[in-house]
């Protein structure tokens, strides 16, 4: 986690991102502030589905999609339904530490004997891992959460697109650094 910033007081969030959506995402979760009434959506908030992260947000300040690593991909048509019709300019991407799609390759096995145990076929199973293990497998959070921020600030250029890391062990969010 030494490529990432600890935002533990307003003056720890970059002045690019202040009075930004991300910024107020990052008060909201870490730093207490007060929620504020929102009327529409003003960020896209990507994550993992991971059931240990919950965020601090007012009701109606963000479109919120879950996907296994964070891994927007297999979301691409709800990202731009988000920007184009909903109308947000900006994306935090949160992955987390201690992630399932970091090491799913080392988990095969597990897998597959679960879905065995409620009554899936051995073979089946198999199958199912081997063919969608390799789209969903992010290798490190850090570096996947950087790099699809890029992809999507790439895509989408007038969007503000933010990469940031949530530690389960703290429950806080945290600025990957270079995005």
């Amino acid at each position: 986690m030494d490529r990432v910033i600890a935002v533990d007081g307003v003056s720890d969030i970059p002045p690019l991102l202040r009075d930004t959506p991300a910024a107020r995402l990052l008060e909201y979760h870490n730093l207490g502030r007060e929620l504020d009434p929102c009327d529409r959506a003003e960020i896209l908030i990507g994550m993992c589905m991971d059931h240990r992260k919950q965020l601090r947000i007012p009701d109606q300040f963000a479109y919120v999609l879950r996907a296994g690593g964070g891994n927007m991909k297999p979301s691409a048509f709800k990202v731009s339904y988000a920007i184009a019709v909903g109308g947000v300019r900006a994306v935090a991407l949160i992955g987390h530490t201690e992630c399932g799609m970091s090491r799913l390759s080392s988990r095969r096995e597990e897998f597959i004997a679960g879905l065995v145990d409620v009554g899936w076929k051995r073979e089946e199973a198999v199958l199912h891992f081997d063919r969608f293990a390799p789209q969903f497998e992010i290798g490190d959070p850090v570096d996947f959460v950087s790099h699809e921020a890029r992809r999507l600030a790439d895509l989408y250029p007038a969007v503000t697109v933010t990469a940031m890391m949530y530690r389960v062990e703290d429950g806080r969010l945290y600025l990957v650094r270079g995005t």
